[in-house]
């Protein structure tokens, strides 16, 4: 062999590495990034107060809930933004910021409430958060 065949060689190796270097690097930021928001999200959910008075009415097994009717026909501020929350959640997961997976174990069962209700699903379609009527759908799928 010849050294331009070893310099060679040894350039093609030193490009390997440096890409598999670069790939991993993107691979741990990414999966840091998408913590992160993992804990945002956790925190801002379960901790916002309006938030949770939205979850506490939601959280029923009642199929003729007052309460859950009159959120929606008074479309109150707390609930356009416990839906507004989670079309940003769909939005994170559009962006590739978040995994189905993740969306599911951090939210399913609050998402699966929204999903109970007929009532809920034509409000979230017909008044515009796209992206959270096409993740429920997603996760009715999943969960069947």
């Amino acid at each position: 062999m010849d050294i331009k065949t070893i310099s060679e060689i040894i350039g093609s190796i030193g490009t390997f590495l440096a890409v598999s270097s670069a790939a991993w690097i993107y691979y741990r930021n990414s999966r840091l990034e998408r913590a992160k928001w993992q804990a945002h999200l956790y925190e801002k959910f379960y901790e916002k107060p309006d938030l949770k008075r939205v979850r506490e009415i939601l959280d029923s097994d009642d199929e003729i809930s007052l309460e859950i009717t009159k959120l929606i026909r008074d479309e109150s501020p707390e609930f356009t933004d416990y839906l507004n929350f989670f079309e940003f959640v769909a939005f994170l997961k559009k962006s590739k910021q978040l995994k189905i997976d993740e969306v599911d174990d951090l939210f399913g069962y609050y998402l699966d409430c929204l999903n109970r209700r007929s009532d809920i699903q034509v409000y979230v379609s017909k008044r515009g958060y796209e992206l959270l009527s096409e993740l429920l759908a997603e996760l009715k799928k999943e969960h069947k």
